[in-house]
């Protein structure tokens, strides 16, 4: 599994979801993140495996 960590923009752009959406399911821990330097960042693979669930949702 990857451990890079993504941008807020980078994970905003893969979702296709404004900035206070990504914000929202980070507070909600439905995105897994961490704070970096004051920066909210995301892991790779977790924002993967969200992409993969809703995918199934949409189905």
């Amino acid at each position: 599994m990857s451990d890079k960590l993504l941008t807020l923009d980078e994970v905003c752009k893969l979702l296709d979801k404004p900035e206070v959406t990504v914000k929202r399911y980070a507070r909600e821990s439905l995105l897994p993140s961490v704070k970096k330097d004051g920066q909210l960042m995301f892991p790779e693979a977790s924002v993967q495996q969200y992409i993969s669930i809703e995918q199934r949702l949409k189905k």
